[in-house]
């Protein structure tokens, strides 16, 4: 039983380091922060996808905190340690860490593993939107053209790179479950 939780702790800090490297390939770098990168939640969706919500949370709220100190948290218009925590939960801790839930979202699909793997895949990239949609309103208003409503500032600078990326984790995962799904049937012997 060790070996096995000491194996799942090895796939989920690999598939940590392997987002964190794919966060480092942006094809898009947004201003204010964001980026649409090759794929870099897929790792993080599919390990959850793989062992479950606990394994995902976890290596997600690890990812989230990678991406911290590799990233750098952008200088936020706030003034006291309270809206500069915000910062750091809705961007970062609550943004990354919502990803382990892709399990959750999946389980209703049963059987249909890459219809389930999709549909989680895009409802948790979603609620990362939101992470940063909600920052947006509450933070980064500043940054907002002056006469456009803060909200639709916020919907079309997060969305502007969040939709990409939720399309781009959404295939990536589905293509991954496909090819595990694949291996998994050639390493089990048929019935005859």
């Amino acid at each position: 039983m060790r070996d096995n939780k000491t194996k799942i702790l090895a796939e989920c800090a690999l598939m940590a380091a392997l987002s964190a490297v794919l966060q480092l390939i942006p094809f898009i770098r947004m201003p204010q922060g964001g980026t649409v990168t090759l794929a870099s939640m897929a790792p993080i969706v599919f390990i959850a996808l793989c062992h479950g919500p606990r394994w995902g949370l976890l290596t997600a709220f690890a990812e989230s905190l990678i991406q911290m100190l590799l990233g750098g948290i952008s200088a936020p218009p706030v003034e006291t340690v309270f809206w500069f925590a915000l910062v750091i939960l809705l961007d970062y801790i609550v943004a990354y860490t919502v990803l382990g839930l892709a399990p959750v979202f999946a389980a209703p699909f049963g059987n249909r593993r890459l219809l389930g793997a999709g549909v989680g895949s895009v409802i948790v990239t979603l609620l990362r939107y939101l992470c940063h949609f909600l920052s947006g309103i509450l933070i980064w208003d500043v940054y907002a053209p002056e006469g456009q409503p803060v909200w639709l500032y916020s919907l079309g600078y997060n969305g502007s790179y969040m939709i990409p990326e939720t399309i781009i984790t959404a295939v990536a995962v589905v293509a991954l479950t496909a090819l595990m799904d694949r291996i998994s049937r050639k390493k089990t012997p048929s019935a005859r």
